[in-house]
C-alpha cells in the first residue's frame, strides 16, 4: 500500500500535510500508563506513538483498569462485610474501609496493568 504525501509551501520550505489520528478519550489509568511508558519504557512508547497505536493502547488499558477497579472494590467490600447498613450506622467507619479497599484495588491495577 503506497501513500501519497502532499505538501504545502511555507516560505522557502515544503511542509507535509499530516493529519493526526483522532484522539480517543483517555482517563486517569491511560494517563498513568502513558507517563510510565514515557519515563521507563521510552522505546515502546516511541514505537507505539510513531505507529499510531499509542492512543488505542491507552484507551484499552483505561477501559480494562476501570472495569477491574469496579470489580475489585465490589468483591473486597463484600468479603470484608462493608454494606450500606454500615454506611447508615457508622459513616466514618464505612469511609475508612472503602478508602482502604480503593487503595488496595489501585495497587493491584498499577502492578497488573500499568507498570508491566
Amino acid at each position: 500500500m503506497s501513500t501519497q504525501l502532499t505538501y504545502h509551501r511555507e516560505g522557502d520550505y515544503m511542509i507535509p500535510n499530516l493529519i493526526a489520528p483522532e484522539a480517543e478519550s483517555i482517563g486517569i489509568w491511560g494517563r498513568r500508563r502513558r507517563e510510565y511508558l514515557e519515563k521507563h519504557r521510552n522505546g515502546v512508547y516511541t514505537g507505539m506513538l510513531l505507529s499510531g497505536k499509542l492512543n488505542a493502547h491507552l484507551a484499552e488499558i483505561d477501559r480494562q483498569a476501570e472495569e477491574m477497579f469496579e470489580c475489585l472494590t465490589r468483591q473486597m467490600a463484600a468479603e470484608q462485610g462493608i454494606t450500606e447498613q454500615l454506611k447508615a450506622e457508622n459513616q466514618m467507619a464505612w469511609v475508612e474501609a472503602m478508602n482502604n479497599i480503593r487503595n488496595a484495588a489501585e495497587e493491584v491495577i498499577l502492578n497488573e496493568l500499568i507498570y508491566f
